[in-house]
């Protein structure tokens, strides 16, 4: 049934327990798919998939078109979809429609990490751009949407537990 190069004619699409079945199987030639993505024959073909964008770019404008790499949020069927992992931002994403339907088990959550660790020539060198918000050519700071709020706030943290910790010296001291 996996390897059947015919698709199933209407009468079998009509029969519920044709359907189990068949659902089955695919989901059997999915985990399949996940073992032999990670054995060296199956990176190497994964490599050149990646090389040649079958997996599409980031959806992050700042990424520059990075080339990503399909993952699953989960190693348990019919948990998640696929989604895609892109090694310049290290975040994961949705993936185009193009793909969506597929079942997240067929490639699993440790394959990108796998493939790079194998192939360290895919990892981009270069560190993602950061955003720095702007009004008219100057720089947000301490405004929500900023970098610097962040920053700052936990500046300003730890600025006033030094003063505590002075405070209590100097009561101690005294």
């Amino acid at each position: 049934m996996i390897l059947d190069p015919e698709s199933p004619d209407d009468e079998d699409l009509e029969d519920q327990r044709f359907l189990d079945i068949y659902q089955e199987a695919m989901d059997l030639y999915g985990l399949i798919h996940n073992r032999f993505i990670q054995s060296p024959k199956g990176l190497n073909l994964m490599r050149e998939k990646f090389y040649n964008g079958v997996f599409g770019v980031c959806p992050r404008v700042l990424c520059g078109g990075q080339q990503v790499i399909p993952i699953g949020m989960s190693e348990n069927l019919r948990h998640s979809k696929i989604r895609i992992y892109c090694p310049k931002c290290e975040d994961v994403y949705n993936p185009k429609k193009k793909c969506s339907d597929v079942d997240g088990a067929y490639f699993g959550t440790s394959f990108p990490h796998i493939l790079m660790q194998t192939h360290p020539e895919i990892v981009p060198k270069e560190e993602p751009v950061q955003f720095i918000p702007r009004i008219y050519g100057f720089k947000l700071y301490k405004k929500k949407g900023s970098a610097f709020y962040d920053q700052d706030r936990k500046f300003q943290e730890i600025a006033l537990q030094e003063e505590n910790n002075d405070d209590q010296r100097n009561d101690d001291f005294n």
